[in-house]
C-alpha cells in the first residue's frame, strides 16, 4: 500500500457535473481529491481487507442474534425500552440488509484493525461505486496506469443485484432523506437510479414529509402506502421520534432494517471484543463505565460516544496528549473506550480504509484522508488502484 502523487485529469470537474457529482467540493474545500491515489497489491486487498471483512460481518450477525434476545444487552446499547421489540422483531423476521461499511486502520502491513461499522447510513457510496471507477478507466485510457490496473470495486453491480433480489421487479420503493442536504440527497438520487436499473420503481419523499394514514401505516405526500423504504436517517434517531410509536405495527420494509441499530452502535465494539478477545482484526474495547475493563486498555485509547458520526465528540488519548474531534452533542447515551490504533499517515494525510458490504458479501474499498488524526465530515476522498 502506498500513496502515489499524480496529476488531476484536466476535465474532471466537467465530468463530475455531467455525472451528477455535485458535491465534489464542500464548504469551499475539496472533497474529491485525485491529486494522489492509493496503490494496493492484490494480496493486500484479498488477504487483509476482503477476507477479514467477510469474517467480521458474520461475527456481527451472530452478535445481533445474541443482543436481540437480551434485555440487558439492549439496555447496554441504549436502545429505548419501548422500541426493543421493533429491533428484535426485524431480526426474527429476517428483514434483509442492503449495505454497510467497515472502517479500518490499515497501512499495508499487519492486520487491518476495525475502528467501527457504519452499518446503517454510510455515505460516500456514489463516489466509491461510480466516480472512482470512472477515474480508473480514464487513467488507463490516458496511459497513466497500466492496462491491467484494476480496482477492488464491484459496488455498483452488487447494489443492482441486491435491489433486484430484495423486491419483485416493478415494485414501488420509496427513498427518503433530508431534501435540503446536498450530499444526502445526491446519494439517495444515485440509489434511486440503482433501484431503477434493478427494475424497480423509485419514488422520493422528504424525511419530514412522511405521514401516517388512518390505519397507522406510513404514507408519502400523496397518501400512497410506503411498502418499502430506503431511509438515509439513522435508527438511533428514528427510535426516538414521536412517530416511533407507529413502528411496531407497520408493514413497511425498511432499508436498513431496525436490527442494524445494534451494529451501527459503537457499543458493539466492546461486545465483539468480549466474545472474540485477541482476534487480529479487533481492538481491545470496553464500556467506559466498566472501570476494570477500561483500565485493561491502558493509557492509549479512543473515547467514543455510542452514537457518534463524522468524528463528533471523539477524543484520542495517548498518555498526556489528547486530540478532540468536533463537538456534536453526543455522549448522553453512553461511551466506550477502544485501544488506540492511529491512522497511518501518508504525505501528511491520515488515511482510513472503508470496506463495503452488500448483503453478505464484501465488494469494494474506499479511502478517505484527513489532515487531522480524527476523520471528520470534510475528509477528502481519494481513489485507489490495484497495480
Amino acid at each position: 500500500m502506498e500513496r502515489v502523487a499524480t496529476e488531476e485529469r484536466p476535465n474532471w470537474q466537467e465530468v463530475a457535473r455531467e455525472m451528477g457529482f455535485t458535491f465534489h467540493h464542500s464548504e469551499g474545500q475539496r472533497y474529491w481529491d485525485e491529486r494522489a491515489y492509493y496503490r494496493f497489491t492484490l494480496d493486500e486487498v484479498e488477504r487483509d481487507i476482503e477476507e477479514p471483512s467477510a469474517e467480521l460481518h458474520q461475527m456481527c450477525l451472530v452478535l445481533v442474534d445474541e443482543v436481540v434476545k437480551s434485555e440487558a444487552l439492549m439496555h447496554r446499547l441504549a436502545i429505548p425500552e419501548p422500541m426493543r421489540d421493533v429491533v428484535a422483531s426485524s431480526w426474527r423476521a429476517g428483514a434483509p440488509s442492503l449495505y454497510g461499511r467497515f472502517d479500518f486502520s490499515y497501512a499495508g502491513a499487519g492486520p487491518a484493525k476495525l475502528l467501527e461499522y457504519n452499518a446503517d447510513t454510510p455515505t460516500s457510496i456514489y463516489e466509491t461505486a461510480l466516480f472512482q471507477w470512472h477515474w480508473l478507466e480514464d487513467m488507463i485510457a490516458a496511459g497513466r496506469l497500466p492496462d491491467d490496473a484494476d480496482q477492488y470495486n464491484r459496488l455498483h453491480e452488487a447494489l443492482v443485484e441486491r435491489f433486484g433480489a430484495l423486491l419483485t421487479r416493478g415494485s414501488l420503493i420509496h427513498f427518503s432523506s433530508d431534501a435540503d442536504h446536498l450530499e444526502d440527497r445526491q446519494t439517495v438520487r444515485y440509489l434511486e437510479d440503482v433501484a431503477r436499473q434493478a427494475g424497480l420503481e423509485p419514488e422520493f419523499v422528504p424525511i419530514d414529509r412522511i405521514g401516517v394514514d388512518a390505519d397507522s401505516r406510513f404514507v408519502d405526500e400523496e397518501g400512497v402506502l410506503i411498502a418499502a423504504l430506503f431511509k438515509l436517517y439513522p435508527w438511533e434517531d428514528m427510535l426516538r421520534e414521536p412517530y416511533a410509536a407507529k413502528l411496531p405495527g407497520t408493514p413497511t420494509l425498511f432499508l436498513e432494517p431496525a436490527w442494524k441499530a445494534v451494529l451501527s452502535n459503537k457499543g458493539m465494539l466492546p461486545l465483539l471484543w468480549e466474545r472474540h478477545r485477541g482476534h487480529p482484526n479487533l481492538l481491545p474495547a470496553a464500556f467506559a463505565d466498566d472501570s476494570a475493563a477500561a483500565a485493561e486498555i491502558g493509557a492509549r485509547y479512543v473515547r467514543k460516544p455510542l452514537f457518534s458520526r463524522e468524528g463528533w465528540d471523539i477524543e484520542l488519548v495517548d498518555g498526556d496528549a489528547r486530540v478532540a474531534g468536533p463537538v456534536g452533542g453526543y455522549g448522553e447515551e453512553g461511551w466506550i473506550v477502544q485501544a488506540l490504533a492511529p491512522l497511518p499517515v501518508f504525505d501528511g494525510a491520515h488515511a482510513v480504509i472503508g470496506s463495503w458490504i452488500v448483503g453478505e458479501e464484501p465488494v469494494a474499498l474506499s479511502v478517505r484522508e484527513d489532515d487531522a488524526a480524527i476523520t471528520r465530515d470534510l475528509a477528502r476522498y481519494a481513489p485507489h488502484a490495484i497495480a
